[in-house]
């Protein structure tokens, strides 16, 4: 028996900032990463995974950033405090990639350097070209120069998954010997059922030297859609570190979710026997804050934060719930952060209070920050009876999601019909400060006013996505859009995979709230444009500064 008194405790190690991105259309500017990063210490995950600091310059400040301020600041818990978390960069396995995570992630009070590299034969041999003892070889000598540089390091054999069991606990216990503090096992292709991966697991904690010494991790793909399943399974096994990202984001089918492992593990306590110092309370805030960043929506069916995860249609569940809650629910709303459009706000309430409710909600803006969000805050009390947490989450979200603004809504106007023809009239602040208004006829009143969006601004686009959905119930609902986006003929591309290399065709997601849903089409349009034009600035002058 295992006498270690932190053995039943896992931690919860989130890669949205770093997996999550890759999602096409996820790209996040540094404001929202700051946004999230802040919102995942307050949740109370032990390591935030960053960023990969050797993609890009942008990339390694926006890591440096995180770890400066929420890898130093210990986040307000009642009348304790939470501690700081581990702030961690990834890096391939080789001297540049390592030099680029360090200089990024120092400025943390506890840095991680995360380090991999494949050991799989199919990767060996078709994506390394490499023999299996120079693969050996540069474990060693990466990790040992990451030791040499940051105590904890984190070492991880990339598509354990298909990796020769006895071949794996070579490098594996190589990677201790040079100083690895944390064994990651990823399966990177989502290909292992929960049965193999936990015998997998199992072997290493069996067959690896001096592996008591380390936290055995598990990261794990959802390409068959057992993501969470074998994480558990993983963690069953011995490990004690689970690499998870928000809404199950990542690139193909995504992350183990977050939300799905903690609660599995909060809910079957008894099965598992194994705590997180997670507050569960907090997760539907960050979920929804993650979604509306990223632009990409959370299926009403998620487990979990879904839409529906709580709702109950069928008569004979609705009976059974009026009966007793546990009939149909396993865990309450109240757990996760789901209220009922808890009423907090109304038309009379002052500065003070909005920032009170903010706070609450995990947003500490700055005062010329808290001054747009009351102007917003104000017109919408106007239009609506009683503002709601979910309000000011949209309210917020929409704000935050402008980033840099090239172009800006000042006023619109749209004719639609079953007769005539759906015409829109859009005025917008242009990047020299003047106005421009273009009137564009379409096929509906969202085309027309994005056609007029499109003379004015003169970016030529592909719209990929386009999502509408009420934040609350009633005919005053605030109304959300999230839009996604790629440019055409753009030299732009996606940042470079850590894992394949490859660059992919950039998109980019916007969003927008208002209780006009035709005016939030035209912000999470605007904001999507506004990203594109951003990247195609520091693109260009990228170029000048290489020519």
């Amino acid at each position: 028996m295992n006498t270690n008194p932190n053995y039943n405790y896992v931690r919860i190690f989130d890669t949205t900032l770093r997996d999550g991105e890759q999602s096409p259309g996820a790209s996040l500017t540094s404001s929202e990463k700051m946004e999230i990063a802040r919102a995942l210490a307050r949740l109370g995950v032990d390591v935030i995974e960053a960023g990969f600091p050797a993609a890009s310059p942008d990339d390694a400040a926006a890591v440096q950033q995180i770890a400066q301020e929420v890898g130093n600041s210990p986040v307000s818990e009642g009348e304790g405090s939470r501690k700081v978390p581990i702030i961690c960069g990834l890096a391939r396995a080789n001297k540049k990639d390592v030099d680029a995570a360090w200089n990024s992630i120092r400025y943390a009070s506890r840095p991680r350097i995360h380090t991999f590299i494949a050991t799989s034969p199919i990767h060996m041999r078709y994506k390394l070209r490499m023999e299996p003892k120079e693969v050996v070889e540069r474990i060693s000598d990466v990790v040992a120069y990451a030791h040499s540089l940051c105590e904890d390091v984190e070492f991880s054999p990339e598509d354990a998954g298909r990796s020769e069991p006895e071949f794996l606990y070579k490098v594996l216990s190589e990677a201790i010997k040079a100083g690895a503090t944390t064994l990651n096992i990823p399966d990177t292709v989502g290909y292992t059922t929960p049965e193999e991966f936990g015998n997998l697991i199992r072997g290493i904690l069996t067959n690896v030297p001096g592996i008591e010494n380390t936290i055995v991790s598990v990261h794990c793909h959802n390409d068959l859609g057992l993501a969470t399943a074998n994480t558990l399974a993983g963690l069953q096994a011995g490990a004690r570190q689970a690499e998870v990202a928000v809404n199950g984001i990542g690139e193909r089918a995504g992350n183990t979710s977050l939300e799905e492992v903690v609660m599995a593990l909060h809910t079957r306590r008894s099965m598992f026997a194994l705590t997180t110092g997670i507050d569960t309370t907090q997760i539907a805030r960050v979920s929804r804050m993650v979604s509306t960043y990223t632009g990409i929506p959370v299926q009403p069916n998620k487990a979990i934060v879904g839409a529906n995860a709580f709702a109950h249609e069928a008569g004979i569940h609705q009976d059974g719930m009026l009966k007793h809650q546990e009939t149909y629910e396993i865990m309450r709303p109240e757990t996760v952060g789901v209220s009922q459009s808890k009423l907090v706000l109304g038309k009379h309430s002052g500065r003070h209070a909005l920032r009170v409710h903010l706070e609450e909600l995990g947003f500490h803006l700055t005062p010329p920050e808290l001054d747009r969000a009351f102007e917003q805050y104000k017109q919408l009390a106007d239009k609506k009876k009683m503002i709601t947490e979910a309000d000011l989450q949209a309210l917020l979200g929409d704000q935050t999601n402008k980033g840099e603004e090239f172009y800006s809504l000042q006023g619109m106007q749209v004719t639609c019909g079953t007769m005539g023809m759906p015409t829109a009239t859009v005025r917008l602040c242009c990047p020299d400060g003047e106005l421009a208004t273009h009137a564009a006829i379409g096929t509906g009143p969202v085309h027309a006013t994005y056609c007029a969006i499109d003379a004015i601004v003169g970016v030529p686009n592909t719209l990929l996505e386009f999502n509408i959905h009420a934040v609350t119930e009633g005919i005053d609902a605030l109304g959300e859009v999230t839009v996604r986006l790629q440019a055409n003929d753009s030299p732009l591309s996606e940042r470079e995979s850590p894992q394949n290399g490859r660059t992919f065709a950039r998109t980019f997601g916007g969003y927008g709230a208002d209780t006009d849903i035709i005016v939030a089409a035209a912000k999470a349009y605007l904001a999507a444009l506004n990203k594109l034009l951003a990247a195609t600035t520091i693109s260009n002058v990228k170029g000048e500064i290489r020519s």
